[in-house]
Order: structure tokens, then C-alpha cells, then sequence
């Protein structure tokens, strides 16, 4: 089942008194503003723009319908920088006076984020941003819609030590709040399956990684993982392929799912390639109905087949939508609202515990074939060709 990945075409600030109702300053209106916040223009858009049309798109089928209480989806571009994440959310909470956010995209900022919104008390849902600790800080209004890299790591590290049978594994990571931790989480669960693993970091924002390539190449490992964004990852592979590390498959997780990985790597280099994802891309040969009128009209819209975190864009917009449907029109009640969902999404059924997290848990591995980036199926379930 053959997919091309494309880019869509993935603090003090003080605070603000609350009105009386205990609500927050987001007031019900004709119009319901939504933020969605994520890297849309830096280094790794390619795996936030496809969340981002795919909330546009059900916002816009939303509108369509010529609804009493209309949707407005408020973009906030933070290039993948907390700094900047921290003053646009800021932003969004008093200047625009937004009811909900779907974002951050990712990890690093989602940390310096959420506390902001929290104070706000604006329900949020992150559609990529996978650090296991975003949910152990006791927020009640944020929300992921996808596992979390306890979930991801482990799937992937089952994957390596079982359908590609490495014994011999080198793990790297970018050192970043979403890379570390997910390398760490795939280390640890090789560690119980018997594999020798060796380890090493890299900083993304170097182009030259010749130190780590060479102590690859002179460990000579079956597999090689990267934790990390596919900017990084196409560059790393390409050197290591340059460097003779030719026999090892190579292994990255949601961050690398994108076809800059292909690019960055070249196409023969990156040929084989796996990337496990805690999310599901709708192929073009989709038979579920739901999922293909999705895919379908993502299509239409955005002349691209739907990428990464395309159908959890939309899923997390759903969420919104429904509840302004439902009524809940203020940060609050659509917080509560989130609360009681249990639907058939587009990614997966949508219901949330108590901590934000979604209670689904398949993780699924795709690779590179024929310059194209494949689905192989559940990282428990799939095998190698």
C-alpha cells in the first residue's frame, strides 16, 4: 500500500483577570476562534502542515454547512521555536481570544506552551507532539490525540528486534525534548530483548556528523535508530551510506516520517528505510469509507494525498467542532465537553483519559520502496518484504 509523503503542496507575559463566570476571556459569539500552533514555515514544516490542512478541511466542511456559530482557525507559526511558541500563545490567549488550540506540533514547545494555556484554562489538542512527560504535569486542559513515545519506542524497538532480527543496534539522538526520549524509550526496550546497543548524540543544527558516522561504521551494527526530526535524518543517512555504512537498516520515528527524509537522504540512499509513526496515513487504496471520503477530500482540496498526522489534524478539529456543535461554545464548556468524547475518527476511535492522552495505542512502521514512502502495516503485526 504505496504513499507519497509531500509538504502539502509534518514567557512571563503576566496574566489576564478571568470574567466572573470563572470562564476564560474567549466569550461565546456568532464566531469561535481556533488556534492551531506548529512549525509551518522552518526547517520541519513538512510534518505540521498536514495537520494543520487537515484541520482547515473540517473547518471548512463545518462552515460549508452555514452553521448560527461559524469557525475561524487562527494560525500560529512558531517554527518549531518555544521562545516563539511562548509569545504567540500568549497572543492567541489575549489579543485573539481564541476558544481552543490544536497544537503544539511539537514536544520541545508543547512544554513551554502548555503551562501558559493552562493558566488561561484553554483546551488544547496536540495532533504530534509525542513526549511522554507532557502528560505527567497534572493539566487539565490539555490533550494528545495520538500514544505518546512510551508507546512509540517500544513498538519500534519490537519491530527492530523482531521482523528485522538485529542483534547489534547504534541509537542516536538529536538531544531534543521529543528526540532523547524517544531514542532513550527504544534503548531500553531493545535492552530487554537481548540486543547490544550503543549509543551516541548529534546536534541537528550541525550539518557535518562525521563523528558519529564513524563510530557506526566501526561498530558495524545490524540496525541503526535515529531519534529525531527527518531534516537531521536525511542527512545522517545520506553520510552514512556515503560512508560504506551500507548493510544496517535504518530506523527513525514519527519525526522522519516525511518526504524530506527522502530528499535529504537521495533517493537511492534512502531506499529501505523504516519509520514507525503513532499514526495512520489514509493510502490511496483505502477501502473504509470514512477514511476514504477523507482522503479524498483532503485530495481535492490540497492537491496532495494526506501525509503525516494529516488525519489526526483532523480529528483534533472534530473534537472542536463537535462541541460547538453541542453548544459549548467557551474554553470551559468545551473543555468539559472533550471530556465525554468517544468517536469514530479518521486516525482512530477518539476517547481521552483523565490525563489528556487518548486511550488508543497502535503504532504503525512504514518504509521507503521505490523512492516512495509505504505503509507495512501495525508495527505488531507488519513484516519485511
Amino acid at each position: 500500500m504505496a504513499l507519497t509523503l509531500g509538504l502539502a503542496a509534518c514567557g512571563d507575559g503576566g496574566t489576564e483577570a478571568k470574567p466572573a463566570d470563572g470562564g476564560s476571556s474567549a466569550a461565546a459569539s456568532d464566531t469561535v476562534k481556533i488556534g492551531f500552533m506548529g512549525d509551518l514555515t522552518g526547517p520541519n514544516a513538512g510534518i505540521v502542515i498536514p495537520p494543520r490542512n487537515g484541520a482547515k478541511l473540517v473547518i471548512d466542511e463545518y462552515n460549508k454547512t452555514n452553521p448560527a456559530v461559524k469557525v475561524e482557525l487562527v494560525e500560529y507559526d512558531s517554527q518549531g521555536d518555544p521562545s516563539k511558541a511562548v509569545a504567540l500563545a500568549q497572543q492567541a490567549i489575549k489579543t485573539d481570544k481564541v476558544a481552543s488550540m490544536i497544537g503544539p506540533a511539537f514536544s520541545g514547545e508543547s512544554a513551554q506552551v502548555g503551562p501558559v494555556l493552562e493558566e488561561a484554562e484553554i483546551p488544547s489538542i496536540t495532533a504530534s507532539a509525542t513526549n511522554t512527560k507532557l502528560a505527567e504535569n497534572g493539566w487539565k486542559f490539555w490533550h494528545r490525540i495520538l500514544p505518546n513515545d512510551s508507546v512509540q519506542g517500544p513498538g519500534i524497538a519490537d519491530f527492530i528486534a523482531g521482523a528485522a532480527a538485529a542483534k547489534n543496534v547504534f541509537v542516536i539522538d538529536d538531544k531534543s525534548e521529543y528526540g532523547k526520549p524517544l531514542a532513550d524509550a527504544v534503548r531500553a526496550q531493545l535492552a530487554t530483548k537481548g540486543a547490544k546497543v550503543t549509543d551516541d548524540s548529534l546536534d541537528p543544527a550541525e550539518s557535518d556528523f562525521s563523528s558519529v558516522v564513524n563510530k557506526v561504521a566501526a561498530a558495524k551494527p545490524d540496525a541503526i535508530f535515529f531519534g529525531g526530526y527527518y531534516a537531521a535524518a536525511g542527512n545522517l543517512l545520506k553520510q552514512l551510506r556515503d560512508k560504506g555504512v551500507k548493510d544496517a537498516k535504518f530506523f527513525s520515528g514519527d519525526g522522519s516520517l516525511d518526504r524530506g527524509l527522502i530528499d535529504g537522504a537521495g533517493a537511492p540512499n534512502a531506499e529501505g528505510a523504516l519509520v514507525g509513526c503513532p499514526c495512520y496515513i489514509a493510502t490511496p487504496d483505502v477501502t473504509d469509507a470514512k477514511v476514504k471520503g477523507f482522503a479524498d477530500a483532503y485530495k481535492a482540496a490540497f492537491s496532495a494525498d494526506p501525509s503525516i498526522y494529516a488525519a489526526e489534524g483532523y480529528d483534533a478539529a472534530t473534537v472542536f467542532i463537535e462541541a460547538i456543535k453541542a453548544g459549548n461554545t467557551t474554553p470551559d464548556k468545551i473543555n468539559t465537553f472533550i471530556g465525554t468524547v468517544d468517536l469514530a475518527g479518521v486516525s482512530k476511535q477518539v476517547k481521552f483519559g483523565p490525563n489528556g492522552e487518548v486511550e488508543a495505542k497502535d503504532i504503525y512502521m512504514y518504509q521507503v520502496k521505490d523512492g516512495a514512502i509505504t505503509l507495512l502495516g501495525k508495527a505488531a503485526e507488519a513484516k519485511l518484504g
